[in-house]
Formats: C-alpha cells, structure tokens, sequence
C-alpha cells in the first residue's frame, strides 16, 4: 500500500465513523487538521476577532459537507480548500482587491519564464538559518494574501504543488510562478534590509 492509498483508507475509515454519528471522530479529524487550518486562515485574515469565527465556520461546513467528499485527494487537503474558499469569501465580502488583483495577474504568468536562477541560492540559504527568523517571518507577513499563504504551505506545512493548487483552485503552473515571485519578493526586501545593516 503506497502512502496515498494509505491516506485514503484512514480518511475513509474515520468519515465513515463521523457520517455514523461518531462525533469523536469528528473530533479527531479537527486536532489533526486545526494546524493546517489556522496557518490559511491566520495568514489570510488579519483582524484577530475574526479568526475565530472562521475557523468555526469552516469545520461547520466541513462537517455539513462531509457526505460529498469522494476521496479524490487527502481529506485534510479538503479541508484546507474549504479554508481557503471560506477566507475568501469572507474577504471578497470586506471587498479585498488582494486577490482580485492576483486573478488579473495570472494570465501574465501562465506565459511568464519564471526561471529561477543559480544566483538565488545563496540568499535561499540566509532565509532558512535561524538569525533570519524572525526578520523573515515580519516581511512575510507583509506579503499580499495569497503569498503568504502559498509560501505557508509550500515551505512550512510542505504541501506539495498538486496539493496547494487543490486547495487553491489554481494550475500547478500558476502555484510555482505565484512562490517564484513570492520568495523573489521576500528576498528583495531582505536584501535591502541586510544591505542596510552592512
């Protein structure tokens, strides 16, 4: 059994148990996915107050819909599209241009030569050692919505590209160009600041 196969017989074994009426189970499918979850929704909502109430709306829904998920990708990655979709309706009603803005952009990158060059490395390695941490995680979150969150579950939660454009709803081609310009982004503003402190 390869580890999908494996994802897809738990999964089903514990939506089974909560369509039963096991609620534990429902339970169990909220502390395993709580973690993915906050990261979508923290870095997509700014306003602390209604982080809350998100994430309740969104497990909510999850539960209500529970009964169409068909296993055609990890429920966990289910789970965050319902996250993702829930963050953005929720924004699209605060009349956010953040991501109305990137879906005009993404013509631009579906042609785009979003290559990445040998030159980066080196800054690369300086974003992931501990003394950029901190310095790091400020200029990310200062990064449009979806980059944030692109660079959330690519590099912390480790989702793959197939993985985040389920949650998405983008091409994986689009995804790699979207990180392209993301880390491109986060590391024009380090450089500056560590051209500063030279």
């Amino acid at each position: 059994m390869d580890q999908n196969e494996h994802h897809r017989s738990a999964d089903r074994i514990i939506v089974e148990k909560v369509l039963s009426g096991n609620t534990r189970a429902f339970g169990m499918i909220m502390k395993q996915t709580e973690g993915l979850v906050a990261q979508i929704v923290f870095k997509m909502i700014s306003n602390r107050e209604e982080r809350r109430d998100i994430a309740q709306d969104i497990y909510l829904k999850v539960f209500q819909k529970l009964d169409s998920f068909r296993f055609q990708a990890k429920l966990s990655t289910w789970i965050a599209r319902i996250a993702y979709n829930t963050c953005i309706n929720h924004l699209e009603k605060h009349q956010s241009r953040t991501f109305k803005d990137l879906e005009n952009m993404q013509a631009d990158d579906e042609t785009g030569n979003a290559q990445e060059h040998v030159d980066q490395n080196d800054m690369e390695e300086k974003l992931i050692s501990a003394e950029f941490n901190t310095m790091l995680q400020v200029e990310l979150d200062k990064l449009p919505e979806i980059y944030k969150l692109l660079i959330t579950l690519y590099h912390y939660e480790e989702l793959s590209y197939s993985e985040i454009g389920q949650i998405v709803n983008l091409p994986e081609g689009t995804v790699k160009n979207y990180l392209f310009r993301a880390r491109k982004m986060l590391r024009e503003r380090l450089e500056i600041i560590y051209n500063k402190g030279l």
